[in-house]
């Protein structure tokens, strides 16, 4: 990735973690209207951010989040102990005669701090994989999908557009929302040969379907009762779930008035 790219992919990732924030602390200071000036600025941010991405970095599908979690263990650097252990050219395994089992040596046992359950074959070819997954480039779009990919990213600025323009009990927000949602998987369901990362955001997103059940107006009208009812009855009749159900439901209604956590 280009340094440009790496500087949008942060920008982007620094927007995913502070919307939520952003959005209740403005309703705080300056009320709706401020609050509903900062949902469309910052999802005007994020979709010029991913349309920069996908039509002149040619970035692919935009997975979530934008940048890769750190993996701390696998990055943990050795112990001098260790690695003076390395250069040394002390053998790290030893393979019993018998068995044939692969053992690590005791003279190579590395610190506390770096220590991992597992032969250091095993270590260096899941950390061989791992990398090798997030060194591989992006699947390119052709039209079709380069289609799909940008209703997925302008689905957030047109769903704000119809709830200035018809209201928010009305359900024409909500449905076509919908449509644009089902029709960018169907459009991407052709794509083949998808890495690793990308195979996971088309998942993420099927899941995320599932929350249309969660917004207005049709958890309103439909959901809410029986979602509060099936809550209910887990933590009356189910030892031990209602130490999860009934904080979940009492943190529903306010949970459903933060855009960004219902349909950001």
């Amino acid at each position: 990735q280009s340094l440009p790219q790496q500087k949008l992919l942060t920008w982007l990732s620094v927007l995913e973690c502070v919307e939520v924030f952003a959005e209740m602390g403005t309703a705080r200071v300056w009320g709706e209207m401020g609050r509903w000036t900062i949902i469309v600025l910052i999802q005007l941010a994020k979709a010029i951010l991913c349309l920069l991405l996908l039509l002149w970095y040619k970035a692919g599908i935009q997975t979530s989040p934008p940048i890769v979690p750190l993996n701390r263990e696998q990055q943990q650097p050795l112990h001098p102990q260790d690695m003076e252990d390395n250069s040394s050219g002390k053998d790290q395994t030893y393979v019993g005669k018998r068995s044939s089992r692969v053992m690590r040596s005791l003279q190579s046992t590395p610190s506390l701090q770096s220590r991992h359950w597992g032969s250091p074959q095993q270590r260096e070819e899941s950390q061989s994989r791992r990398a090798e997954e997030m060194n591989q480039p992006p699947t390119p779009l052709g039209l079709q999908e380069t289609i799909a990919e940008s209703l997925y990213v302008t689905r957030p600025l047109l769903h704000l557009l119809s709830l200035g323009v018809w209201g928010q009990r009305s359900w024409k927000p909500w449905l076509l929302s919908a449509v644009l949602d089902i029709s960018s998987l169907s459009l991407l369901s052709d794509l083949k040969d998808l890495n690793r990362r990308e195979r996971a955001e088309l998942r993420r997103r099927t899941i995320l379907l599932l929350y249309y059940l969660l917004r207005s107006p049709f958890y309103d009208r439909y959901s809410e009762g029986r979602i509060l009812l099936l809550l209910r009855l887990l933590a009356d009749y189910v030892p031990g779930v209602g130490f999860v159900t009934r904080p979940l439901m009492d943190y529903l209604p306010a949970w459903q008035k933060i855009y960004f956590y219902n349909w950001g």
